[in-house]
């Protein structure tokens, strides 16, 4: 898989928490046992009308958004079933990263991102950041100033800095095994092979037949 380790994109938003992977890719896209062509079909029952035609009222086919690479959205964005299809369709449909915001609700926090969506993330590349709910709130506000904004994410620094006329950087926190994975541009095969010597002297002191 492509590495991680800076990009720089337009800003697109989707101002709604509890993005579920059905809404993401819906089951009928779920058919076919190959791991492409997936992009068109990203949040296809909000991005087409009935008829088939792209939708002028969802926010992401507003044309200032056509090029965008950075999602940044609500709270609780992946839950539902653990389809990795939703991840594979986000990617091909041209996002490297989403950005979301945990929620306190009373004495409760809602998570940013499903658990499963944020380990599928990781294995296919996608950098999943978590902010506050005030940070997150504010990016929404500078894209809405400004259309086409674009931001700057350093995975080794671990900062996002949104380039409006005045730029504003904000920090994340990371798991430093997803981190390492997503710098070197390993897929779970290729983190295992790492330790292919490691592995092959196992096997030869603990094989009985060897």
């Amino acid at each position: 898989m492509k590495a991680f380790t800076t990009h720089t994109g337009i800003i697109a938003t989707l101002n709604r928490a509890n993005v579920d992977t059905d809404a993401i890719i819906p089951k009928q896209f779920l058919k076919s046992i190959k791991r492409t062509g997936y992009g068109p079909n990203a949040f296809f029952d909000w991005r087409y009308t009935p008829s088939g035609d792209l939708n002028p009222e969802f926010e992401l086919n507003q044309s200032r958004f056509q090029d965008r690479s950075i999602l940044v959205t609500r709270n609780n964005f992946g839950c539902g079933s653990s389809r990795e299809h939703a991840v594979w369709a986000l990617v091909q449909d041209g996002f490297r990263a989403i950005i979301a915001p945990e929620k306190k609700v009373g004495a409760k926090t809602l998570p940013a991102f499903a658990d499963i969506f944020r380990i599928n993330a990781v294995k296919n590349g996608l950098l999943t950041i978590e902010l506050s709910q005030d940070e997150v709130d504010r990016i929404f506000e500078m894209v809405g100033e400004t259309p086409g904004l674009l931001a700057e994410i350093d995975l080794n620094e671990q900062k996002v800095t949104v380039l409006a006329d005045q730029p504003h950087t904000f920090s994340f926190d990371i798991e430093s095994s997803a981190r390492e994975q997503l710098l070197k541009g390993l897929d779970d095969i290729e983190r295992t092979l790492q330790y292919e010597d490691d592995i092959t002297r196992f096997e030869e002191r603990h094989n009985p037949l060897g």
